[in-house]
């Protein structure tokens, strides 16, 4: 794989995976390494979540190894500094394993990646057959960089817990709850809220879920979708969903997309809603 064209001009990525692959792009400019990757691990298996190979494929993503048969538990057990073993044929730790064997010998170098709270998520790593040495820039790279997949990691982390509270199933009685969804609706906002109906409706045997429209802010094609998808997926686990609070531009934008809804429950507001099931609020 070339280097020539890995330089990206649109530099937002959307999780930490798409992050990693950046980064290992922009380290793979500055460092002459066959093969840098990004490992998971949890103390049990080391998995390659992202790898980038210049030529010869050293390094598969998605390979598992058990973690102490791995170079990465090396640089794990090294603690936060970097971990540069210029030669693994010759390094008591690395001699003799069989990971060493396959390759025939090289350079590693890595660094661990942790949580903020100090917990460890993997490492970054560079790998190569041949014997290399590195310049304090380099070295810097690699520590810079295993900083920067910190940062990301934690507001990626921070993103899914937001992702998952922004839609709570709050249960009124036996077989009923609500799911107010307020804000704006992404793909992936619209994956999670579906995931989160799904389990709480089997979690709380809820024969009604009603799902209330009125804080959503914008209205696209993926709202309208998501709301269907939802819906259809409820009637199939023998939930009946009931939509409340549909605005004026949610209606007009289900018309435009030719949209099923013949068959799905909208009423104006909640108070609709409970009287429907056989609910009544009185003063």
């Amino acid at each position: 794989m070339s280097t020539t064209s890995i330089r990206q001009s649109n530099t937002q990525f959307r999780d930490f995976e798409e992050a990693a692959v950046r980064v290992l792009q922009l380290m793979a400019e500055f460092i002459d390494l066959n093969t840098l990757f990004v490992a998971r691990n949890d103390g049990k298996t080391n998995r390659m979540v992202k790898v980038y190979n210049k030529e010869e494929t050293l390094v598969t993503e998605g390979e598992e190894l058990p973690f102490y048969e791995s170079y990465c538990s090396l640089s794990v057990e090294h603690g936060d500094r970097i971990l540069i073993i210029p030669d693994l044929n010759a390094h008591d730790g690395t001699k003799d394993m069989n990971v060493t064997s396959n390759l025939g010998g090289g350079t590693f170098i890595a660094i661990p990646i942790n949580y903020e709270d100090g917990e460890n998520y993997g490492t970054i790593c560079g790998l190569d057959t041949k014997k290399q040495t590195f310049t304090d820039e380099q070295i810097n790279l690699f520590e810079t960089m295993s900083s920067l997949l910190t940062y990301v990691l934690e507001l990626d982390y921070t993103h899914q817990q937001l992702y998952q509270s922004a839609a709570p199933v709050v249960p009124i009685t036996s077989g009923l709850a609500i799911l107010p969804i307020v804000g704006d609706i992404d793909g992936r906002r619209a994956e999670s809220i579906i995931e989160t109906a799904l389990f709480k409706s089997q979690e709380l045997a809820l024969d009604y879920l009603i799902i209330d429209l009125s804080g959503i802010m914008y209205v696209n094609e993926t709202v309208i979708a998501s709301l269907l998808k939802i819906a259809t997926i409820l009637k199939l686990i023998g939930v009946a969903p009931i939509l409340t609070g549909f605005r004026p531009d949610l209606a007009m934008k289900a018309v435009q997309m030719n949209a099923e809804i013949k068959d799905i429950l909208i009423v104006t507001n909640l108070e609709q809603a409970l009287n429907h099931i056989g609910f009544e609020l009185k003063q």
